[in-house]
């Protein structure tokens, strides 16, 4: 019997990433003639239709889903046998890191990871990818992003995932509104506009739940993407927002004039995580940037910890 061969390994992959032949033959530069004959041949080796035509795309078999992490791992365990046994110099290394990380970390975060990325791996771009309508960890199966930081939810079995820190929702308000004058209760909370954060445009969320639960609505009068921009349009109004501790800690540092309260409903926490894909698991550079992360968030240099918060 003959020995398989292993280059079939690495055309499975980018198919099972590509989901095309056209785009697994852009990857691999073969014209997609020849990518079909390597495709045969792999259904051939492996006994199975492996993808099956759905419309103009290809939908990988239950055989060929099975095997995804198999070829990964195999290909990965390759790659080490042969990268040279020396310790890799992060200083030489030149990688752009795509990161899609919500705005808790990057407004808190980000600019202190830059300044350690110039010192330690000065050839590497660091790129704050914008969150997307596509699928999270299929962006990271198939490499458009290295590493993401957001809320912990759902991902695929085989995706590593490490808690960074938790937070807590408070209210904002601007500096000197009228909130302020009295005790804060949700009855009063309630007579004020709201900011809604979403990037999808959403005007309900956690809040809304637990203010249902008074037989209490709140009136949302702004719709915002992102928390650093409804944070600076509620300097200006007398509008009220949540917005997790974090990003209201580093707002007010940064200089905002603007209060935080605590709520008068409770809302649970939010873990933060970061995750990524298991080929990256032993890349060194790829480690550093785990590993700085993880430090930012639990080992804060003293001298650079934002004050807490002051609630009302």
């Amino acid at each position: 019997m003959s020995a398989p061969d292993l280059n079939l390994l690495i055309a499975l992959d980018m198919l099972l990433e590509e989901g095309s032949v056209a785009g697994a033959a852009r990857r691999m530069h073969l014209s997609a003639p020849a990518m079909s004959r390597t495709l045969a041949r792999i259904r051939a080796t492996v006994g199975d239709p492996v993808f099956v035509q759905a419309g103009r795309k290809l939908v990988p078999t239950p055989r060929a889903l099975a095997l995804r992490e198999q070829v990964r791992a195999a290909l990965e365990q390759a790659t080490q046998v042969l990268l040279p046994g020396t310790e890799v110099d992060l200083k030489t290394v030149s990688k752009r890191f795509s990161v899609r990380a919500n705005d808790i970390f990057v407004g808190v975060h980000g600019g202190r990871l830059l300044e350690l990325m110039a010192h330690d791996m000065p050839r590497a771009v660091l790129r704050f990818a914008p969150e997307e309508d596509d699928i999270d960890d299929e962006a990271l199966r198939t490499g458009r992003i290295d590493l993401f930081i957001s809320a912990a939810r759902q991902l695929g079995p085989e995706i590593r995932v490490q808690s960074l820190f938790s937070t807590n929702a408070v209210g904002v308000a601007r500096a000197g509104h009228p909130l302020f004058d009295e005790e804060i209760s949700a009855e009063r909370m309630c007579r004020w506009g709201h900011i809604s954060v979403s990037r999808r445009g959403k005007s309900s969320g956690p809040i809304d739940v637990a203010l249902a639960a008074l037989a209490l609505r709140r009136q949302v009068k702004l719709v915002m993407p992102t928390p650093s921009a409804a944070l600076f349009a509620l300097q200006s109004s007398d509008l009220l927002m949540t917005t997790p501790e974090h990003t209201a800690r580093s707002a007010i540092n940064a200089g905002l004039k603007i209060r935080a309260f605590k709520l008068p409903v409770m809302l649970d926490s939010v873990l933060v995580t970061q995750a990524w894909h298991p080929r990256f698991q032993a890349d060194p550079a790829h480690q550093w940037l785990r590993r700085t992360v993880w430090r930012l968030c639990n080992e804060p240099d003293a001298d650079s910890e934002p004050a807490p918060v002051l609630l009302s």
